[in-house]
């Protein structure tokens, strides 16, 4: 995606770290092609709240920010170094 800071997780807005992965924002099996980078711990986030076809209806990284459960989560996140991991609830 243009725009998106490559240093940047698109789903905390943190700097990301050693580990980082790469994020369909529509899964590749429903069609997706754009990619972004996050860090592992927001990648298991997103995956445990949507399914595939919940991601691929919202289609955007911003449109996963607006779920409360999201936002509590980038919220607790917030002042975690970039390499913190943790297991996803």
């Amino acid at each position: 995606m243009s725009g998106v800071d490559p240093a940047i997780c698109a789903l905390c807005d943190r700097p990301l770290g050693r580990k980082r992965e790469r994020h369909h924002v529509v899964p590749k099996s429903k069609g997706g092609r754009a990619v972004v980078d996050i860090h592992p711990i927001c990648h298991r986030k997103i995956h445990r709240v949507f399914t595939n076809g919940e991601l691929a209806g919202l289609g955007t990284i911003e449109a996963l920010k607006g779920f409360p459960e999201i936002a509590k989560f980038i919220r607790w996140l917030a002042k975690k170094p970039p390499d913190f991991h943790a297991p996803t609830r």
